[in-house]
């Protein structure tokens, strides 16, 4: 955890470990490294955080806070549980694929990068998960649905867009669209006989 004093940079440290970590890794970065971007000395690195682990759990929760109040913002504009979902969908691949160094390390950093920070960016995954299991419990859907999987299901498609998405040839919301789309046509209850 970072010491607060008035002439510290430790926000200017995050900004540089996120960065770095989302370039290269955890086990990449040297203190040394993280320490010289910022032009300070390694030692300094301790005097906002005990240790690169914590540095890195600080990145982390920094880059879960952003990309969660994207996403619950874009939802909370919308009523209708499938234009929620879209929104929130949109809101993850605008943060994802845009240019932000703290979304990366999200992304790209897994738990067991680093042991000793496992549980903590363990907890800070499961608590944006959460965000989206809300999401896929107010759809309307038939009651054999596994939510658990459908939710895993589209987290997963939308982090591998990294991988394919090309700008210029589809936006976010129009991927995000598509994504929700393919899933409601498939898995919305039939409207009974009366309602047609």
């Amino acid at each position: 955890m970072a010491v607060r004093r008035s002439h510290n940079r430790a926000q200017q440290l995050l900004d540089a470990a996120a960065r770095q970590f989302g370039e290269k890794g955890l086990r990449a970065c040297s203190v040394r490294e993280l320490a010289g971007a910022v032009r300070m000395l390694p030692g300094s690195l301790y005097y906002h955080f005990p240790n690169k682990e914590a540095l890195l759990v600080a990145v982390y929760a920094q880059g879960v806070k952003r990309i969660s109040d994207a996403v619950l913002a874009a939802a909370d504009r919308e009523r209708d549980p499938w234009r929620r979902l879209e929104a929130a969908c949109a809101a993850h691949l605008e943060a994802l694929l845009g240019e932000g160094d703290y979304a990366q390390v999200v992304i790209r950093v897994r738990p067991a990068d680093a042991p000793r920070a496992a549980a903590r960016l363990t907890a800070l995954r499961d608590s944006y998960d959460a965000l989206f299991a809300g999401l896929v419990r107010e759809l309307p859907l038939p009651a054999r649905t596994d939510r658990r999987a459908l939710r895993l299901m589209l987290l997963g498609a939308l982090n591998w867009a990294q991988t394919w998405y090309r700008p210029g040839r589809n936006s976010p919301r129009r991927i995000a669209r598509q994504f929700v789309r393919l899933l409601g046509e498939r898995l919305r209850p039939a409207p009974r006989a009366s309602e047609r």
